[in-house]
């Protein structure tokens, strides 16, 4: 046995631990780091002193005591950021973030609708990033990582090299380096639910869940799965793809190319073509996608609300349909909790909770029906760039990535 590697070992991992703890409780002492993390007083204050020596802890003032003051620690504000980027159809949100997760800048490219794909993409990506360095250049040289959140399946082979496949969207298979170009940074991409399961399972309504469901009903539909407390990724990085679960023969033909998809019953799309038949491919260039398309659900909810028998109907049948679905994960996965989100779910669950939990209750069986909580997600449209960033910052804790040189 090679001792000196595994006293390595036990160093990063206490290391990944504390600096962990310190990350997602915002503010905390020595003791508490302690307590939490299991170790003594003498092995924290070491960790703590290396963290702050590395620019990535800071002491912030003092709590009362009737003895010796007590330290507040933190991660350092002032220190290595972070790059979190949403990227969808509609276009890019890039967002700076310091060690704490707090916002510094955001920039967004819009894209209307028809002109995404990945070339376009990677303009309005590159655009994005390089003015949020010219607007932050004191920053930058701190910079730890840009992660991304994509569309679509998000796969890394043995080699290291990562493509991401959006036949939803009718893209091409396109490789990172070709989406997100050299900035001198490192550069982590995943499948944008799985970076906003991640973001809620670090600050949002998932906190603490072992066993659990978020799903995303947007244009599409996508479920983040959690298993004893870790995010199910799958052969090939596809896990959670279940928009694209069948739930009738023929019928109504999806985004995909194929028939009697979930997200082509239950999808934003789908929902508006039902209520006034008007398509994304009727609009012109200057209606672009999200706003317009968020004002027409909310019309569509209110005429329901109104008493328009077209209206009330098909929102009967989406609840339903969104319902069943619901109850077949929980029928597969016995979660705790299911928590909806995206455009559409967050709507649908304000406008239906109680239809929606009575008909999940009676479409699933009658155990996992009973033990299941169905919620809202917390960090809105916030979530998948929040996760994103999460992705650089893993790899930071885990002391796979070297903390960028800071000023001391």
């Amino acid at each position: 046995m090679d001792h000196r590697a595994t006293a390595r070992d036990l160093r990063r991992r206490t290391r990944a631990a504390v600096l962990r703890h310190i990350v997602l409780t915002g503010e905390t002492t020595r003791a508490q780091i302690g307590q939490r993390c299991r170790l003594s007083q003498a092995t924290v204050a070491n960790v703590v002193s290396d963290l702050i020596h590395e620019g990535l802890v800071e002491e912030r003032g003092t709590l009362p005591s009737e003895g010796r003051p007590i330290g507040r620690i933190r991660a350092a504000t002032d220190g290595p950021c972070l790059i979190g980027v949403d990227v969808s159809e509609q276009g890019v949100t890039a967002d700076l973030f310091d060690l704490t997760l707090h916002r510094i800048d955001r920039v967004s490219q819009q894209l209307h609708p028809g002109e995404a794909g990945p070339k376009t993409v990677a303009e309005a990506l590159q655009e994005a990033v390089e003015r949020i360095r010219t607007a932050n250049r004191e920053r930058w040289s701190h910079l730890v990582g840009i992660g991304l959140g994509l569309p679509g399946i998000v796969e890394t082979a043995a080699d290291g090299t990562t493509t991401f496949y959006a036949q939803n969207l009718g893209w091409l298979p396109a490789r990172l380096e070709d989406i997100c170009p050299d900035n001198g940074v490192p550069v982590f991409a995943d499948n944008g639910i799985r970076t906003l399961t991640a973001a809620e399972m670090w600050l949002g309504a998932a906190v603490g869940v072992q066993h659990g469901i978020v799903m995303f009903v947007g244009h599409g539909i996508s479920v983040g799965i959690i298993s004893s407390g870790q995010l199910l990724r799958g052969t090939a990085g596809s896990a959670g793809e279940f928009g694209h679960t069948k739930i009738a023969l023929g019928r109504r033909r999806c985004q995909c190319g194929q028939y009697g998809c979930f997200q082509a019953h239950v999808g934003g799309e789908a929902i508006l073509d039902r209520w006034d038949g008007r398509l994304r491919s009727d609009r012109g260039p200057e209606e672009p996608d999200g706003p317009a398309e968020e004002a027409r659900l909310s019309e569509f909810l209110a005429a329901a609300e109104a008493g328009d028998k077209k209206a009330r109907r098909v929102l009967d049948d989406v609840t339903r349909t969104l319902a069943l679905g619901i109850a077949n994960l929980v029928n597969l996965f016995n979660p705790e909790q299911v928590l909806l989100g995206g455009w559409v779910g967050t709507k649908l669950l304000e406008a239906r909770p109680a239809d929606l939990e009575s008909y999940v209750r009676q479409f699933a069986l009658v155990r996992p029906g009973q033990e299941v909580r169905l919620g809202g997600c917390q960090l809105g449209k916030d979530a998948v760039a929040i996760g994103a960033a999460l992705l650089p910052l893993e790899r930071l804790i885990e002391s796979n990535l070297r903390s960028p040189e800071v000023a001391h």
